[in-house]
This record gives C-alpha cells, structure tokens and sequence, in this order.
C-alpha cells in the first residue's frame, strides 16, 4: 500500500511504502525554531521508498549534517535529510495525508525538551 503526503498548498507531494516505520517526536532546538512547533513528529522512512510525486521543495540546509526541505508556497516542511544516516528520509508526520494511522513510539533529544511539555 502506498502512503501520500504534501504541504499545506499541494504544491509538494510525496508518496511511500506503507510498513513498521519508527515514528519519534524530536524535541531539539533546530526542529523548534525550522517549524514554529514545541517538537516535530518525525516518520522514518527507508531512502529507497520515499519519492516526490509532484512540485520540488526548496532546502535549508540547517547543520553541517541536516538539509530541511519545505514548500516554498506555503512553508510547510516535509522533509529532513542527515548525511551521517543517508539510508533514511524523516517525514514531518503532519505532512501526512492521514497522519492518525501512526503514533509516536518515542522521544528524542528529550534533554533540550520544554519544561512544560508533560511526560507520561
């Protein structure tokens, strides 16, 4: 089954291979301050089932490692890219056509996360 996702616009679209992908919420300062958000849910996705099926999203590259790839119509980011695990594509779970069929199945860089984000 192929997974879909896009921007906000629909201007970026993108689709994947649906399967058991890791999903984690990151809570460092660079995803803070690239989407505005306390944290951003990531989907992990193996390199080799991502493509873009439509528009090209325009990159910040936000560390020496990390290239952040968002809508340049609407500012939605879709994408980020490490060079240190080029085997995987981090999805923004929100870009998610039906972002409710994953959950979080863990926290990252919980030592940088906001005092009064709750820990259940």
């Amino acid at each position: 089954m192929i997974i879909s996702g896009g921007c906000f616009c629909g201007a970026v679209r993108y689709q994947f291979h649906e399967g058991e992908h890791p999903v984690a919420n990151c809570h460092c300062s660079m995803c803070r301050k690239t989407s505005g958000a306390p944290f951003v849910t990531w989907l992990v996705i193996p390199a080799a089932q991502f493509e873009y099926t439509a528009g090209k999203p325009a990159l910040l590259q936000s560390s020496d490692a990390g290239t952040r790839y968002f809508c340049d119509q609407c500012g939605t980011p879709v994408v980020c890219l490490s060079s240190k695990h080029p085997e995987i594509v981090d999805v923004t779970l929100g870009s998610v056509d039906h972002p409710e069929q994953f959950a979080p199945t863990m926290d990252v860089f919980t030592d940088t996360r906001l005092a009064w984000l709750h820990q259940d």
